[in-house]
């Protein structure tokens, strides 16, 4: 019953997803060429370059190779982002694709991962200035053209030979180009090309036509699509979904204004998926709440009198809790601070989070907000205790949550085995009820902006808490319906309206919630899911599965819940009639 009900949301998000993806080949490449063992000095080299290269990708401006160890223990390494990404987003794509890569190809001596945003690989041989065109990636848009596809062949044929061009004999480090060209009065043409600098001049121009020859007999007719490889890629598609190039590498049709957006993240799927993703997930959140007849008064009884002082630790106490904040108390460490575990002289353990020193607040303003946030009461929520204020530090006192956050169950393919289908749609649910209470019943409204498998943690009976709400308005973002130039939250999890153009709502929220339900669902990692001779995108796969009319493939242990096949046919041809009966009225 409650697999189905989750699946019914699912549906019919997927029977309304207007977006089109078409094949892709695997992100991921674990090549046989050899293994290492664990702990073996490869290991260790691997381990050692993988970890810096965030750090060497951004100090020289997006783009790196090298390597260490000698003879048979040496690994190179390469990484590269795409060159529209900022150094920001660049380190962070790096870090996530890198401890990706090492999880996903845990004894390959040879591996490589290409994402819409980065790329990274590692061998024990040196690959450095060679062209290689494959593995490659191929994506091709699922809708077709409805323009004339003469004229089509031309303007595109036009546009790419000049980005081939402009990318091969760019002198930047980045041997990057894109452009735009006008296909009719309302549709026009957006692509990007890209090297690896390391090649020549000759091998880019090569390495990008020979895609862009292959690319119309893979995709023809299609509204967008691409190829990437080790050494080159490009995309194109009829909306604009890189950041704005310099003037140096871009080609602009005269008189027309270029559209960009703020911060470019991998993904698939149009506006249109969000805008489902909000009805289904607002649906499934309000349903739920209705039933459990959660109400602000009781969640709130008693907690009116709320002072600052009431609330405030001295800098000695946290110290001592933390002993002085020694890296063996650490539980780790996000966008606004480190984490650590701390016992307070009664023996009451806590969470303590150190804030960066990048906080927007005053001290009066800072000591306002935590009285508003810790005031928040709800049984799916991280309670804050308190704060902690002296010189420069600013700190964060949390209720402690034993047993680690969601994602360390859910995305280890041991420790996922403790969750099954009761406790994920137990956690699925909690989840949903705290969201609600954030949105709709507190006294006042709460967007989490960064709501995923890591910001939620689980108590010693499994129960979800969501934490880091109200973050934003603690260190100093605006929190209010609207724009925001500081986008905060995951790439993958983010709203394409938010994350684009930095427009948030509780909308935003409601399409993270969508994501990690399938995420719980699957047990699998959006961002760097794995499925031969499919997309590489959980939410592309689970549309994927909806249009073959295999959705059960989504869970292939649904056959363990529900066993009458008239049933699942019935859930599974659910329509938007139906769904809307999750609404209130």
């Amino acid at each position: 019953m409650g697999f189905m009900h989750v699946l019914s949301v699912l549906s019919y998000v997927l029977i309304c997803i207007n977006f089109t993806t078409g094949q892709q080949s695997p992100a991921f490449k674990c090549y046989d060429t050899g293994n290492f063992t664990t702990n073996s000095n490869y290991a260790n080299n691997r381990k050692n370059i993988l970890s810096s290269l965030a750090t060497d990708v951004k100090s020289n401006n997006g783009f790196f190779t090298g390597n260490t160890g000698q003879g048979p223990d040496e690994v190179h390494a390469l990484a590269i982002c795409r060159g529209d990404l900022t150094l920001t987003e660049c380190a962070r794509c790096i870090t996530s694709t890198s401890q990706d890569i090492m999880t996903e190809c845990p004894n390959q001596k040879e591996a490589l991962y290409m994402s819409s945003g980065c790329l990274v690989r590692y061998a024990d041989r040196s690959f450095s200035g060679k062209m290689e065109l494959y593995p490659v990636r191929i994506g091709c848009n699922a809708s077709n053209l409805k323009s004339d596809m003469t004229q089509f062949g031309k303007i595109w044929g036009n546009l790419m030979d000049s980005l081939c061009k402009k990318a091969s004999m760019s002198y930047s480090q980045f041997r990057f180009a894109t452009g735009e060209a006008d296909l009719t009065l309302f549709q026009t043409i957006y692509a990007v090309v890209q090297c690896t600098p390391d090649l020549s001049q000759i091998d880019c121009d090569s390495c990008l036509r020979q895609y862009v020859a292959n690319y119309t007999s893979s995709c023809y007719g299609k509204q967008g699509g691409g190829f990437r490889g080790p050494s080159c890629m490009f995309r194109w598609e009829l909306y604009p979904f890189y950041n704005a190039a310099t003037p140096n590498n871009s080609t602009i049709v005269p008189g027309k204004s270029q559209i960009s957006s703020s911060i470019i993240i991998a993904i698939v799927a149009p506006i249109t998926v969000a805008a489902v993703l909000f009805l289904a997930g607002y649906c499934f959140l309000t349903r739920r709440a209705r039933k459990k007849n959660y109400t602000a008064q009781g969640e709130f009884a008693g907690n009116d009198i709320l002072t600052a002082e009431a609330l405030q630790f001295d800098f000695e106490t946290i110290q001592a809790a933390t002993n002085r904040f020694m890296t063996d108390n650490k539980l780790g460490a996000g966008g606004f601070g480190e984490v650590y575990k701390g016992v307070l002289p009664n023996g009451q353990e806590i969470a303590v989070k150190r804030l960066s020193k990048r906080s927007g607040q005053g001290a009066e303003e800072f000591k306002n907000e935590v009285v508003v946030v810790a005031r928040l009461r709800h049984r799916n929520l991280v309670r804050l205790q308190g704060f902690c204020m002296e010189g420069e530090e600013k700190i964060l006192v949390y209720e402690f949550v034993p047993n680690k956050s969601l994602d360390y169950f859910l995305y280890d393919i041991e420790k996922r085995q403790q969750l099954d289908w009761p406790k994920r749609y137990n956690i699925i649910g909690g989840i949903a009820r705290g969201i609600l209470y954030l949105h709709e019943d507190s006294p006042l409204r709460i967007i989490h902006r960064d709501l995923k498998a890591s910001n939620v943690l689980l108590d010693r009976d499994m129960n979800p808490k969501i934490a880091d709400f109200g973050m934003a308005r603690i260190v100093g973002i605006d929190q209010t319906q609207g724009n925001t130039s500081k986008i905060v939250g995951t790439y993958g999890y983010m709203a394409p309206e938010y994350a684009m153009q930095g427009q948030f709502s509780i909308k935003s929220d409601v399409y993270s919630f969508g994501v990690l339900v399938l995420e719980i669902i699957t047990r699998k990692k959006n961002s760097s899911f794995y499925q031969t001779n499919s997309v590489g995108n959980l939410l592309s796969y689970a549309w994927e599965l909806w249009r073959d009319e295999t959705p059960m493939q989504l869970k292939t242990e649904l056959s363990m819940h529900i066993s009458d096949k008239s049933t699942k046919s019935k859930s599974l041809s659910v329509d938007a009639a139906s769904i809307t009966e999750l609404c209130p009225r």
